[in-house]
C-alpha cells in the first residue's frame, strides 16, 4: 500500500479497528483493481485509484453494524454461497406478492419451502411502458414506485436478513432507459454525457459493425441502431430503441456503477445479478459480446465490494456457449476474481432437450464436455426463469451423440411448441429468425411438460406423468450442485397464463405467458397430495428437504458425469470425503432396470436412496428405475 493511500486511509477513519480492517482488504484487493482498471483504462488507472479510494471509504464509513457484522461472518465463511441448504426462489415482486411490504407477509411461505435466497425482479424505476418488462432502467438509485420506497427496501432487506435470507437485485450494465438523466443531459447537449453512450453523425460505423452483429429482438426490434432525432445521431440500442448502450471505455460510466453498487449494498443487497453483462464492451469486427474488458470490468468492480462490502456476490447473467461462459466465473488471471455466480444455461437447456426426445446421452456429453468451474464459485441451477428458451445446443456437442445440431434444435421448437405429433408440451414461438432459423421457446414448467393439457382431457395418468417429469428436472437441478433457483409457480404447477394478451403492455411479449400471478387461493391447498398442485408443492418440498442433509451437494464439489448404460438415463457422481454420491435419472416414461455393476464397482456395499429413503437390493441384479424416477444414493456403511 503507497504512503498517499494510507494517508488517505488514516485521514478518513479515526477508529483503529476501523482503519486495520479496511487497509487490510485494501491490500488484499487493491492489486486486483488496479490489474483490471490498467488493462481497460490504460494511463487513467492511477486517476481512477485516487478517485476510487475516497468513495471506497465514504461508503465504507457508511456501512451499518449488523452489515460490517454479515461482512465479517462472509469473510470467515467464505463457501456460504455453495452450501448444500442454499435455495434461491426467483419472482417478480408485483406478481407475488403486490409490492415489498406484502413481501413481508408471505415470508413463512418462503421459510416453509426452505428458500435462503430472494431474487425479486426488477426493482429499480424503469420508463413508462414499453420498459423491457422493467429493465429499461429510468432510476438507478430508485425502487419502482408501484413496489414501495428505498425504506420498503431496507426494511425488508432487514427482516430477510433477520431469517438467514439474502437479497438479490438485478443491475443492469449494458443499458439505460432513453428517459433516465444520462440519456436527458446528453439530448439537452452536454458533452460530457455523450460520451457515457456511442452515438455516431451518419450510418458508416454503425454499418460496419452490423456486419457481425447479431439481432436479439429481430421481430420488434430489429438492427442495433436507433436514429435520435433530437441528439441528430445514430444511438447504439441493442435491445431496444429506448434502451441505450452505455461506453464502458469511458471511466465515468465506471465510476457510476461503482457509486450504484455500493448505495444498493448498504441497503442490504446480497447479491448482484448483473443483467446483460456480455454487451458492455463494443469492438468493430466482432459480435461485441464476452469480450475481455468484460472480465476486467467484472475484476475491477468485486474487488470495490471486496473492499467496501465483502458480503456482497455478483451473478453473471450471461446466457451464452459454455466456453464463453466459463470465463464469467474466471479463467487464466480472472481465475476465482470475477462473479460468483452464473447461470448453468446448459444444463437446463440439455433437461428440456432429454425431456423431449426420452434421451439423455446429448446432456451427458454435453456436461462431459463442460469445461470445470472454480471451486471457490458456483452455477446458478435452473430449469425456468423469467425468460424464454433459447436451444443453445451446440453442433459439436450435438455430433458426438449422433445428432444434427440444427435438426435437433428444430426438433425441439416443433415440439415444445405443440407442433411436434405426440408432443405433450403446450408453448408459444418466442421471436423467430427467419434468417438463422432460430426458434425460441415461451412457456410454464408445467404446460412444457405436459399438464395443461393432461388437465383439459382429465387424464389422471398424464397428469402424473407431468408432475413426474417436473420433479425429475427439479431433482436434477437440486443434485448437480450449486445454487439451485426456483422460479415462482413451479412448485405448484401453474399452468401458462395467456390473459398476457389483455394486457397491452405485455400483448407484444408471449414471455408474460410464463409469468403469472401467484394463485395464493391454490397456495392454501398446497398440501393436498390428492392435486396436481399438492403433489408438485409436496414433492418439491421433499427433495429440498433431503438435498439439505447431504454434503455431497455443496457446491465446491465437482459432478462427475458417467458414461451411461441405458440412453435414457443419466448417471452423476459428486465425490466428498464423507463418501461418495451416484445420481440416476429416468428421462422416460417407461420402467427401466439399470445394471447394477455400477454400484459394486464404486464401493457402495450397502446402497441408501435419499429420496425414497429406501435401501437398493444389491442381490436383485440392476437397480429398478421407475418412469421419470430420480435417486441420491450414498453408502450408508
Amino acid at each position: 500500500m503507497s504512503f498517499q493511500a494510507e494517508s488517505v486511509i488514516k485521514k478518513a477513519l479515526r477508529s483503529k479497528a476501523e482503519r486495520q480492517m479496511f487497509e487490510a482488504r485494501y491490500q488484499r484487493y487493491a492489486p486486483d483493481l488496479l490489474a483490471s482498471i490498467e488493462s481497460v483504462y490504460g494511463h487513467q488507472a492511477l486517476r481512477l485509484m485516487q478517485e476510487l479510494l475516497p468513495l471506497m471509504l465514504d461508503f465504507y464509513k457508511e456501512r451499518s453494524e449488523d452489515l460490517r457484522q454479515l461482512d465479517l461472518e462472509r469473510m470467515l465463511r467464505p463457501d456460504w454461497f455453495q452450501e448444500e441448504n442454499m435455495l434461491a426462489y426467483v419472482c417478480y415482486t408485483e406478481r407475488f406478492a403486490d409490492d415489498l411490504q406484502g413481501i413481508h407477509q408471505k415470508l413463512d411461505y418462503l421459510s416453509e419451502l426452505g428458500v435462503t435466497y430472494l431474487h425479486l425482479m426488477p426493482l429499480l424505476q424503469p420508463r413508462p411502458a414499453p420498459n423491457d418488462g422493467g429493465y429499461a432502467v429510468q432510476d438507478y438509485l430508485q425502487v419502482r414506485e408501484d413496489l414501495g420506497t428505498t425504506e420498503d427496501m431496507e426494511q425488508l432487506a432487514t427482516a430477510l436478513r433477520k431469517r438467514k435470507i439474502s437479497l438479490c437485485m438485478d443491475l443492469v450494465l449494458n443499458h439505460v432507459a432513453q428517459e433516465h438523466q444520462w440519456a436527458e443531459k446528453a439530448r439537452q447537449g452536454s458533452e460530457r454525457h455523450k460520451e457515457y453512450f456511442h452515438t455516431y453523425l451518419d450510418r458508416t460505423l454503425p454499418d460496419q459493425y452490423e456486419r457481425t452483429l447479431q439481432e436479439v429482438f429481430p421481430d420488434f426490434a430489429p438492427g442495433n441502431f436507433t436514429w435520435n432525432e433530437t441528439l441528430n445521431r445514430w444511438v447504439w440500442t441493442t435491445f431496444n430503441s429506448w434502451q441505450w448502450d452505455l461506453n464502458w471505455s469511458n471511466s465515468e460510466v465506471f465510476l457510476e456503477f461503482v457509486k450504484i453498487i455500493l448505495y444498493w449494498a448498504n441497503k442490504g443487497v446480497d447479491v448482484f445479478r448483473l443483467d446483460a453483462i456480455a454487451f458492455i464492451w463494443k469492438r468493430m469486427g466482432t459480435d461485441c459480446q464476452n469480450l475481455p474488458e468484460v472480465h476486467d470490468i467484472t475484476q475491477a468492480l468485486r474487488a470495490v465490494v471486496r473492499i467496501v462490502a465483502p458480503a456482497v456476490l455478483f451473478k453473471a447473467e450471461a446466457i451464452v456457449a459454455p466456453d464463453k461462459l466459463i470465463h464469467y466465473l474466471g479463467r487464466g488471471q480472472h481465475y476465482g476474481k470475477v462473479s460468483d455466480l452464473a447461470y448453468h444455461n446448459s444444463l437446463m437447456v440439455q433437461i428440456w432437450s432429454s425431456l423431449a426426445s426420452r434421451n439423455a446421452f446429448l446432456l451427458q456429453k454435453a456436461l462431459q464436455n463442460f469445461p470445470e468451474k472454480p471451486t471457490s464459485a458456483s452455477w446458478a441451477t435452473y430449469i425456468r426463469c423469467h425468460d424464454d428458451i433459447g436451444w443453445a445446443i451446440s453442433d459439436e456437442d450435438a455430433a458426438q451423440a449422433g445428432l444434427h445440431g440444427e435438426s435437433h434444435r428444430r426438433f425441439l421448437s416443433d415440439f415444445y411448441s405443440g407442433n411436434f405429433s405426440g408432443s405433450h408440451a403446450r408453448g408459444l414461438v418466442f421471436q423467430e429468425n427467419k434468417r438463422t432459423g432460430d426458434r425460441r421457446i415461451s412457456g410454464s414448467l408445467s404446460s412444457l411438460n405436459g399438464l395443461e393439457i393432461a388437465l383439459e382431457q382429465g387424464d389422471l395418468h398424464l397428469q402424473h406423468l407431468s408432475i413426474e417429469r417436473s420433479l425429475l428436472a427439479y431433482a436434477l437441478v437440486l443434485g448437480y450442485g450449486g445454487i439451485p433457483l426456483l422460479y415462482m409457480g413451479d412448485e405448484l404447477a401453474l399452468p401458462n397464463d395467456y390473459s398476457f394478451t389483455e394486457n397491452p403492455e405485455h400483448a407484444m411479449d408471449n414471455r408474460w405467458v410464463h409469468r403469472p400471478r401467484m394463485d395464493w387461493n391454490l397456495a392454501e391447498k398446497r398440501h393436498d397430495p390428492g392435486t396436481s398442485y399438492g403433489q408438485m408443492f409436496l414433492g418439491l418440498k421433499h427433495l429440498i428437504e433431503t438435498r439439505k442433509m447431504l454434503p455431497q451437494l455443496h457446491a465446491a464439489q465437482p459432478a462427475w458425469v458417467l458414461n451411461s448404460e441405458i440412453p435414457a438415463v443419466l448417471v452423476l457422481e459428486r465425490p466428498h470425503p464423507m463418501g461418495h454420491m451416484i445420481q440416476f435419472y429416468n428421462f422416460s416414461e417407461h420402467h427401466m432396470q439399470y445394471p447394477i455393476h455400477v454400484l459394486w464397482e464404486r464401493g457402495y456395499t450397502q446402497p441408501l436412496d435419499h429420496i425414497s429413503g429406501t435401501h437398493l437390493d444389491l442381490h436383485l441384479g440392476y437397480i429398478p428405475l421407475a418412469p421419470y424416477s430420480r435417486l441420491w444414493v450414498t453408502n450408508q456403511g
